[in-house]
């Protein structure tokens, strides 16, 4: 399975080496199957593309560790978290911070006031704030997809991330060849958008299970 992710990922940043979520994903399958240096190339590409992903430097120094590449790791994981801090996307920034602990490093304090501050501030004023991007947006009307997920997104992701969302879920579909009547495509697609939203498998448990999730 790992395999036939990895060849579907790496035909998709061939077909397109701007798609910033193929190398992302890519990068994230490589990391899977420990293939350590290659995920580090791989999601190096995804942050020239989009410097402030801040799952992308998690994981690109988890690569890096994994590699034996513990000082660039370093580098990697401290600025990864500076702007992890910055949007206020607090799940990367505490496993940044506990990847900079496990080779022995201090995350870096932040001494400015961060977007997650700000956020936090807009959010009492009764601001929608996007989850993943942490900067004000419109909240979507209704629930895109049916379930505690659909619910989730409604209340959690801007209308304006949803839409770019819609267009890279057509990229996927249009050079992956999905065929949505096939379970497997379905899950494929699935799978594209849960990282896109910045939902790891933990998290959609306990959006499954009604639990409440730290934005």
């Amino acid at each position: 399975m790992n395999a036939d992710r990895i060849a579907q990922f790496e035909k998709m940043a061939a077909a397109d080496p701007t798609n910033e979520m193929a190398h992302f994903s890519l990068g994230n399958a490589y990391l899977q199957t420990q293939r350590f240096a290659e995920a580090s190339k791989s999601l190096q590409r995804c942050l020239e593309l989009v410097p402030d992903m801040s799952k992308a430097w998690q994981l690109c120094g988890q690569a890096e560790i994994g590699a034996g590449w513990t000082d660039r790791a370093v580098v990697t994981l401290t600025k990864g978290y500076e702007i992890a801090a910055s949007k206020g996307d607090r799940m990367p920034q505490q496993a940044m911070a506990e990847l900079l602990r496990s080779v022995g490093r201090e995350p870096p304090k932040v001494v400015s006031p961060s977007e997650e501050e700000t956020a936090e501030r807009l959010r009492s004023s009764g601001t929608f704030v996007c989850a993943r991007t942490g900067r004000p947006g419109t909240q979507l009307s209704e629930a895109p997809l049916r379930g505690p997920v659909g619910e989730w997104i409604q209340k959690n992701i801007s209308a304006e991330t949803w839409k770019n969302w819609i267009g890279q879920g057509t990229k996927v579909i249009n050079e992956l060849r999905l065929d949505f009547s096939r379970d497997k495509d379905q899950e494929i697609f699935d799978q594209h958008m849960n990282e896109y939203l910045g939902l790891d498998a933990p998290t959609l448990d306990k959006i499954r299970a009604g639990d409440k999730v730290a934005n």
